[in-house]
This record gives C-alpha cells, sequence and structure tokens, in this order.
C-alpha cells in the first residue's frame, strides 16, 4: 500500500465520519424533539415501540444515538424500564439501514446529493431547509468517503500479510473481539460496518471472516449508551444493561448457528458474488432475528436487569450535590439526542430545586407564626443548598448552550436558565418571611387574630401554588392561565390584606413594628406569586418551541 493510498483511505474515512456527523446535527436541529414526543407517547405497545425505536433509528442512522436518547428517558421519568426494551429493541433493527444503503452502491449519485446539501446551507435562509441541506450533504459526503476508502483499499487485495490477517478474524473470538474494540473506540456500529464493507468492497474480505467482526460491532455501539449512563439513576443503567444483554445474547446466538449450520451459506445465496450486501443482509438479520427472540421475554429483561444491578438502600443524603444533571464529558454531544437528554436532564433538576424552594415558602410561614428556631435552621440549610443548584444549573445550561447550534434550541435553553434564577428568587424570599421572626421573637411583636388568619390563608395560598407550579401539563396552555389566574390572586389577596391593615392601625389593635413587619411580609408573599408568573411564562416558551 503506498503514502497515497493511505491518505486516500485516511481522507475517505474521514469524510465518511464527517457525513455522518453532519447527518446527525441536521437532524437533531430539524426534528429532534419531534422524535422525543414520539418514543414517549408510542412506547405503551411492545409491537409499537419496536417499529418506533426501528423506524427512528432508521431515519436518525444511528441506534447509539436511540438508545442514547432513552437512557436520558428513563433517567428523567419520562419513560419505564419495560418500555425502554422495546425503543432499545427497534432501535437495533433500524441501524442496519445504513449498511443496506451502502449495498445498494449509490456512490454515483452521491456528489450530486452532496452538492444539493451544501447549495441549501450555503444559499438559502430558511432554517428548516438549511438543516435538511445539511442532512443531504451529510449523506453525499459519506457516500464520498465509502467510494474513497473502497478505492484506496483495493491494492490491499494484493497484500498477503494484510489478507493473513483479516483471515484470522475467521476465529470467532478474535473476530468478536476485533469488531467490539474498533466499534467502542469510534462509537458508531454504522461506520464501523460501513468501513467493513468497504473492505469488502475491495475484495479483501469475504463474508466468512467478516461474520464475527459483524457481531462484535454490535457490542461495541453499546459503549456509547455506558458513557451516558454515567451518574444516571438505577433504572438508566439497567436500560443501557439491557442494550448489552441484547447484544451479547445476539452474538452467542449467531455465533453458534454459523459453526454448526449454514447460515452464512445461506446468506452468500441471497446475493452471490455481492460481499458488501451480504454483510449488510447478516447484519439486518442478526437483529430482526435477535428481536424477534427476545420480544416475548420483554419482561423478563427488564427483571434480569433489575435482578443484577439491584436497588441500593435508602440513605439518608445529606450531601449537597446535583442529582440528575448528566456530565457533560460523557455525551457526544454532536450526536443526536445530546440536546434532549441535557434539557431533560436540566428539567428535573429544576423540579428539585423547586421542592426544596416550595418547602422553604410553607415552613417560612410557620416560622414567622411560631419562631420555630430548628426549622429556620433547616430552612437556612436548605437555601443555601438551592443557591449552590441555581450555581451549579446554570453552569451546565452555559455548557450545553455552547454546543447547540439552532435558536430553537437555545431559546430553550435560555428560558430553563431563566427558570432557575426565578427559582432561586422564590427561595430568597421565603428566606425574608422566616428572617422576620428573629424581630419578632426579639421585640416580643404579636399579632392580631385577624392577622393570624391571614398568615395561614397566604401559606395556603402558596401550597395551592406550588401544587399547580410542580405539575407536567398535557395541556400547558391551559396550565399558565391557571398560574397567571392564581398570581393575579395573589396580587389581590396582597391588597385586600394591606388595607386590612390599615384598617387595624386605625383601630389600634395593631402595632407599628408589627404593621411594618406584616407589610415585609406581604411584599415578599407578592413576589413569589411574580416569580411563579415568571416560571410559568418560560413553561409556555418552552412548549410552544417543543410543539413546532
Amino acid at each position: 500500500m503506498t503514502f497515497t493510498d493511505l491518505m486516500g483511505l485516511l481522507g475517505g474515512l474521514a469524510l465518511f465520519l464527517y457525513g455522518m456527523q453532519m447527518m446527525s446535527i441536521g437532524l437533531e436541529a430539524a426534528a429532534g424533539n419531534k422524535m422525543k414526543v414520539i418514543l414517549e407517547k408510542l412506547t405503551a405497545n411492545r409491537f409499537v415501540g419496536v417499529l418506533v425505536g426501528a423506524g427512528i433509528t432508521a431515519v436518525i442512522q444511528s441506534s447509539s444515538a436511540t438508545t442514547v436518547m432513552v437512557v436520558g428517558f428513563v433517567n428523567s421519568g419520562m419513560m419505564t424500564l419495560k418500555q425502554a426494551v422495546w425503543i432499545i429493541m427497534g432501535a437495533n433493527i433500524g441501524t442496519t439501514i445504513t449498511g443496506q444503503l451502502i449495498a445498494l452502491d449509490v456512490g454515483a449519485i452521491a456528489p450530486i446529493v452532496a452538492f444539493i446539501g451544501v447549495a441549501a446551507i450555503v444559499f438559502l435562509k430558511n432554517e428548516k431547509v438549511q438543516h435538511i441541506g445539511e442532512i443531504m450533504a451529510g449523506l453525499g459526503v459519506l457516500f464520498i468517503g465509502m467510494d474513497m476508502m473502497s478505492g484506496a483499499m483495493k491494492p490491499l487485495a494484493n497484500s498477503e500479510e494484510f489478507v493473513s490477517i483479516l483471515t484470522k478474524f475467521e476465529n470467532p473470538f478474535l473476530g468478536i473481539l476485533a469488531g467490539t474494540v474498533f466499534t467502542a473506540l469510534i462509537q458508531s456500529s454504522s461506520a464501523s460496518v460501513g468501513i467493513l464493507q468497504a473492505l469488502a468492497a475491495s475484495g479483501i474480505v469475504e463474508l466468512n471472516s467478516a461474520a464475527f467482526v459483524l457481531f462484535g460491532q454490535n457490542i461495541g455501539t453499546c459503549i456509547t449508551a455506558l458513557l451516558a449512563s454515567v451518574g444516571t439513576s438505577r433504572n438508566a443503567k439497567r436500560s443501557t444493561l439491557i442494550h448489552i444483554m441484547f447484544n451479547v445474547f445476539g452474538t452467542i446466538v449467531f455465533t453458534i448457528l454459523c459453526l454448526v449450520t449454514p447460515v452464512i451459506s445461506m446468506v452468500q445465496g441471497w446475493t452471490p458474488g455481492n460481499v458488501p450486501a451480504q454483510i449488510a443482509n447478516l447484519h439486518t438479520t442478526f437483529n430482526i432475528v435477535t428481536t424477534l427472540l427476545l420480544l416475548p421475554l420483554g419482561t423478563g429483561l427488564t427483571k434480569l436487569a433489575t435482578l443484577i444491578l439491584k436497588d441500593k438502600a435508602e440513605e439518608v443524603d445529606d450531601e449537597v450535590k446535583v442529582h440528575h444533571l448528566l456530565d457533560i464529558k460523557h455525551i457526544n454531544t454532536e450526536k443526536l439526542g445530546a440536546y434532549v437528554i441535557c434539557m431533560e436532564s436540566i428539567k428535573k433538576e429544576l423540579m428539585r430545586m423547586l421542592d426544596m424552594s416550595k418547602r422553604n415558602v410553607l415552613e417560612a410561614f410557620d416560622v414567622f407564626k411560631k419562631q420555630d428556631k430548628a426549622k429556620y435552621e433547616a430552612i437556612e440549610k436548605r437555601e443555601e443548598y438551592v443557591d449552590y443548584l441555581n450555581k451549579e444549573i446554570s453552569k451546565y445550561i452555559t455548557n450545553a448552550v455552547t454546543h447547540e447550534g439552532t435558536s430553537s434550541g437555545s431559546t430553550v435553553f435560555n428560558a430553563l436558565y431563566a427558570m432557575t434564577s426565578n427559582i432561586e428568587r422564590i427561595s430568597d424570599h421565603a428566606m425574608n418571611i422566616a428572617g422576620y421572626s428573629h424581630m419578632i421573637a426579639e421585640k416580643k411583636i404579636t399579632f392580631s387574630e385577624h392577622a393570624q388568619k391571614e398568615i395561614l390563608e397566604l401559606q395556603e395560598i402558596c401550597n395551592k401554588l406550588f401544587d399547580l407550579l410542580s405539575q407536567r401539563p398535557t395541556d400547558v396552555v391551559d396550565w399558565h392561565e391557571k398560574v397567571a389566574c392564581m398570581e393575579q390572586k395573589i396580587d389581590d389577596v396582597t391588597a385586600q390584606y394591606r388595607n386590612n391593615m390599615f384598617v387595624r392601625i386605625q383601630q389600634g389593635s395593631c402595632s407599628d413594628e408589627g404593621s411594618i413587619l406584616f407589610s415585609e411580609m406581604l411584599t415578599d408573599f407578592e413576589r413569589i406569586g411574580d416569580h411563579a408568573l415568571n416560571i410559568s411564562n418560560e413553561m409556555l416558551k418552552i412548549a410552544m418551541i417543543e410543539n413546532k
């Protein structure tokens, strides 16, 4: 192999991988969130779940991306482990479409496809059309790279040393190991199968040698989901384990079949003389047959995964830390699904933060009424936790948004950033209300029976507000209107109670110092309603973008 051939091989590989990346970025921008909605809603039935997983993966040409999305959804609680099984099975079928496209040998029209895609990106200003252009350009570049690799590797067919190395892959263990390691390194079974087909197109490798490498490639593709599951919930880790078990089971079954039955000869007979097509057909057969075998055992897979990864005993968690933010280092931010995973993990962490702020507000009224020191200290400690989460979530969003290439995605992250700030301000106002207890105790301030009744009503209104705010509604517009009505009620109640306070002052039933503290508390109460409305405004904004 000459230096020129080596450069051609590396250049072809670079174009092939870059084409895959361009397609993923284009698809992420064009339809990433729509895929999320489909995955959420159509996974109750096992057959529909498999079809959805296969269909989406066929479109995005990456089972890793689909599985990573599933890990994120399971981690966020939006999808059950049982639902995830069907999507994972379907994803393994859908990923074989890349090999089938390569086997069709559409390289002749690849430059035209790439040109049309690049022209759309450069000359057209419509954002959606540009995303479609990225998909087409990526597809064209992928096949151009495929042709370059095939051409560069043809001289290797005359190299006895290289051919002798490849023939060793007829050993099942070596072939599976090679396929697993190589695919784990490049984190794409579609790309590694494509490279295997390029070797076949150059006349270097036959199906006998390629089969076991192909089986190993199915195991190696699990590495992306494995990395994405780092730092996730127990169920999210189990979904990754199911993905691994699926491919390991399929590899064991097909290795045995290839050794004791004429499976390879049968697949060769479907497309005689066309080894790339034989590889594609074996890849498709592997995943369809494995899915059919495991489809009745989906519930068993979830039980086995639960048995292997048992629930940890509940521990008292005094450590201040984030629970749901997946480490961006473990997410390939340029793969489809990264945006969805980041967004869902942020939402779940925000709900934790909102729950802490809710507890602070409700307990702050108790402290205001009873001057409970122990409860005040608990609020103070929780307030520090909320401040910490505000800082960590804000940093996470800032990091994530740098990888987001679409205006709609950036708008969503900005909305989440604004929500973080508003939740933190709610906790600040709770701290203010609780803090007034010091002056009440120090100056022995008392409140009239009417004032005490009003404080209790304020607490009940806040409780209803936070119950509403903590929902994940299906009809966001209706939900937003309810929050807005609740905020208006807070404004009206604040005005009414302030007037009541002035009446009590005139009657002499309310002290100067008591009226000042009561007025300050009403201001904090009103501000809590304002921040709640701000949060619902941002949620409405996100929903409008997601439903486009």
